[in-house]
């Protein structure tokens, strides 16, 4: 049986993009619907048994008409290509209000064939062109789904998470106790697992978090464990396998240097013997790129020096977002050539930079300063003092010359009148 897992879609991000005039999408929404495509791609034209999409298809609850039909024409592949496949509810699917319908309820309304909404906590058995399979899935659940109201009375929010952190283990207990061992089990989950390692979902999370201990999941009943909601892509356990896909693209800086993808499951049954073997697909997602630059205090050409480092990296930067921190003294920052700078970075999908000027440290003036130096004497010293360049200090000495000379002029001419 093979099985194809993946999760965290999240239509509709468009920060880093612009508007794409062929389709009226962002171009970022055309990533993402790109990575979609790259996994429905590899389930048709390798004939899987079952895919498992655990979670977030959309960016938040209430996604426009246009990245609804966009989600739906991927569905309506998979259906009419005769795969079972199973949908988990996510945080990021569910209303926020008891009675609204989740974001891919509409799914389950229409009763489109092969297409398995997971709405609530409970056991789905699956025909599938390699034999039965049992899916416990588990989607994200709203509080007043798990605790009545007399529950969470006079409790404080760390309480209450408490409260549904034992119920949502007892439930996962509950079911594992009610499947058939002798037929493949998985647990298709979206959740937060303790011992997980976070990525850009941390800047999505919509309100607080349960989480819960890898020991509750790694329940040896089951085959694998797919879960979504993290979007770091890892394996927490390999016996059973418990694995987050992770996110299809990269979604902020969060995930820079993440492979991105799916995971394909195979299981073999011989007898009552069962083999789980399991393999990461990457996908060429969006990359996203960090360059670091520190420009001394004494650099006489910044500007020069940045696209110097720039030139020596033409290759991770195109078509890349790219974030260019640069660190340099306070009094370089009006002669940097920003314009030159863009220009160099036009391969980038998208550039950003951000500048953090150095201030000199400032000394008491009497430890250097003598009352029988001249303003120009003490200005010199000054620069000297603060690691001026010597070419920019002989300039600025000149404009200073000229200042003091106009000043003179002008309180003479104000004393002769």
């Amino acid at each position: 049986m093979k099985i194809v897992h993946f999760a965290d879609a999240h239509i509709g991000m468009e920060t880093y993009g612009s508007m794409d005039p062929a389709s009226g999408l962002s171009t970022r929404v055309l990533d993402e619907l790109n990575a979609m495509d790259k996994v429905i791609d590899y389930a048709v034209s390798n004939c899987v048994d079952l895919i498992l999409f655990c979670g977030d298809a959309y960016k938040n609850r209430e996604p426009s008409q246009t990245h609804q039909r966009e989600f739906a024409q991927r569905i309506r592949r998979l259906s009419e290509s005769n795969i079972p496949t199973v949908i988990i509810v996510g945080n990021h699917d569910l209303s926020g209000s008891p009675g609204k319908a989740s974001s891919v309820e509409i799914f389950d309304t229409l009763d489109i064939q092969n297409i398995y909404i997971a709405q609530k906590p409970g056991i789905l058995k699956i025909k599938t062109n390699h034999g039965d399979v049992q899916v416990v899935v588990f989607p994200w659940l709203r509080r007043n789904a798990l605790l009545t109201k007399e529950d969470m009375k006079n409790l404080g929010i760390g309480k209450v998470i408490d409260q549904l952190q034992e119920v949502m283990s007892a439930r996962l207990i509950e079911l594992a106790s009610n499947v058939d061992t002798s037929q493949p089990v998985i647990l298709a989950a979206h959740l937060a697992v303790a011992e997980a390692k976070t990525g850009t979902e941390k800047t999505m999370i919509i309100g607080n978090d349960p989480v819960i201990m890898l020991s509750t999941i790694a329940n040896p009943v089951y085959d694998y464990v797919a879960l979504g909601h993290v979007h770091r892509g890892q394996v927490l356990c390999e016996t059973p396998p418990v694995v987050y896909s992770g996110s299809l693209e990269r979604l902020d800086f969060g995930d820079e240097g993440q492979e991105k993808g799916f995971y394909v499951v195979d299981i073999e049954k011989t007898g009552a013997d069962k083999c789980t073997k399991y393999e990461f697909h990457s996908i060429a997602a969006r990359r996203f790129t960090t360059m670091e630059i520190t420009i001394s205090d004494q650099d006489l050409d910044p500007t020069g020096s940045i696209l110097k480092e720039i030139l020596e990296h033409t290759g991770v930067i195109s078509g890349a977002v790219v974030r260019l921190k640069l660190s340099l003294p306070g009094h370089l920052a009006s002669v940097l050539r920003e314009g030159e700078i863009f220009k160099a970075l036009k391969e980038a999908y998208n550039v950003s930079i951000a500048k953090e000027l150095r201030r000199p440290s400032r000394g008491r003036a009497s430890g250097w300063i003598k009352d029988a130096m001249t303003p120009l004497e003490a200005l010199n010293k000054y620069m000297e003092s603060n690691n001026v360049p010597v070419e920019r200090r002989k300039k600025l000495l000149e404009y200073g010359e000229k200042l003091i000379d106009e000043k003179f002029s002008s309180d003479r001419g104000s004393y002769a009148g």
